[in-house]
């Protein structure tokens, strides 16, 4: 059977279901029968493949009590990001390349309703009062929506992937992002309480980076994680809380924000606190956190180099605490952190680890770097293919109470 031939049979089925809301339908069940006996009806008289039988039913029944056509992109695991612009424009990403997909949605009133169910499934609320939210789908996958009339295009549904199974450093050095050596080293880090940052653009896989070395903490402590939307897969830990943000609902009322968060954390007896992003006031709550006995905590922002990463932080506190001089708040950074770990995003569309540095100290009004490890490219490099891995540096660590502190003898 064509391929015409099968969305013709799935639309007839979808208009006979809605056209008939009174079928003696009451569980979900009972829709999966009435859909799979529609079907067994409509193509009595064609011969069709039990694949394609199966796939007409799964596209009627998810059109109808799921996500509809996102529930068959979803489905595949190579995709790593799906980009919704309006009903009939849909691109996803594969292996870092974007297609455009032929199929659409039936009108903007369909997508709209898929998105007032992903929305409340995780028990948030977008409308025209409140025209963008972030939420995350069952499977920890992050949304984020844009409704009109902010969008000009219709809705903007925007979801990024997660794969079912967390990330491994084992697979950071399989896909060459770090080597065996370089994780040994993050593995003496965490377990000495090394404060982490992570920082990188966008696509650059700060968060899979984050929870592949998250599993370096050890498996007795009280760990916190704080996100916007949930998405990080700490895994072996029985001592976790997990807390995520709230928008504010339609009067404006009810919000809770990571700075809330961090600091109803400080008072939960945590051993570390995990912020999944920091991108505003955070930033100050996070280096208080860090400068008080919360040693080990992790987190992660957007930036364009190392350097660059601190300038954000500085620029991040202001906003928390406008008027506090640039002075203190260095000062601050230099004291929190220690471990600057940037990635990037290639031209061949890979991630790699670009630099491990060492926060030294404060001096003279500049806050000191010590660069611990640089991504060097090889020669024979190509604009399709990148090749080269993190090269260790002359410098020596510098700080390394931390490690006498843990009993590490290892020198780094």
């Amino acid at each position: 059977m064509t391929s015409e031939r099968i969305e013709e049979y799935i639309q007839k089925c979808k208009n006979y279901i809605y056209e008939n809301i009174n079928l003696n339908i009451t569980s979900d069940d009972d829709l999966q029968n009435k859909v799979e006996e529609l079907v067994e009806e409509m193509t009595a008289n064609e011969y069709i493949s039990i694949e394609d039988r199966v796939l007409m039913v799964q596209r009627v029944y998810s059109s109808i009590r799921g996500l509809g056509m996102l529930d068959t992109i979803i489905r595949d695991e190579s995709i790593t990001e799906v980009m919704i612009n309006g009903p009939e424009d849909v691109f996803v990403e594969k292996s870092g390349a974007l297609y455009k997909l032929e199929d659409k949605f039936e009108s903007e009133e369909r997508l709209e309703d898929i998105v007032q169910k992903i929305v409340g499934t995780a028990g948030r609320e977008v409308n025209q009062a409140n025209p963008i939210v972030d939420t995350r789908l069952p499977d920890g996958s992050r949304v984020n929506v844009v409704l009109p009339p902010i969008s000009l295009n219709g809705a903007i549904v925007t979801i990024r992937r997660f794969s079912k199974t967390p990330m491994t450093v084992e697979q950071l050095i399989k896909y060459g992002s770090i080597t065996p050596e370089i994780a040994d080293i993050l593995k003496i880090f965490v377990k000495s309480k090394f404060n982490i940052f992570i920082g990188g653009g966008t696509g650059s896989g700060k968060t899979t980076f984050l929870n592949a070395i998250s599993n370096f903490i050890p498996h007795d402590e009280r760990v916190i994680t704080i996100e916007d939307s949930a998405e990080l897969q700490i895994a072996g830990i029985d001592n976790l809380v997990r807390l995520e943000t709230r928008n504010a609902n339609a009067s404006g009322c009810g919000a809770i924000t990571i700075r809330d968060l961090i600091k109803s954390s400080l008072r939960m007896r945590p051993e570390r606190i995990v912020v999944g992003e920091v991108r505003g006031g955070e930033a100050l709550d996070m280096l208080q956190a860090m400068n008080t006995g919360h040693d080990g905590s992790l987190s992660t922002g957007h930036a364009n180099s190392t350097k660059d990463m601190l300038s954000r932080l500085e620029t991040m506190v202001l906003q928390g605490a406008e008027g506090l001089p640039l002075e203190a708040i260095r000062q601050q950074i230099a004291s929190a952190i220690d471990i600057i770990i940037f990635l990037s995003r290639l031209r061949d569309k890979s991630r790699k680890t670009m630099e491990i540095t060492e926060v030294v100290g404060y001096e003279k009004g500049e806050i000191i770097l010590n660069p611990l490890y640089v991504f060097e490219e090889d020669e024979n490099s190509t604009v399709e293919k990148v090749s080269g891995s993190l090269k260790r540096t002359d410098n020596p660590l510098k700080n390394t109470f931390k490690l006498q502190l843990a009993g590490v003898k290892t020198k780094i």
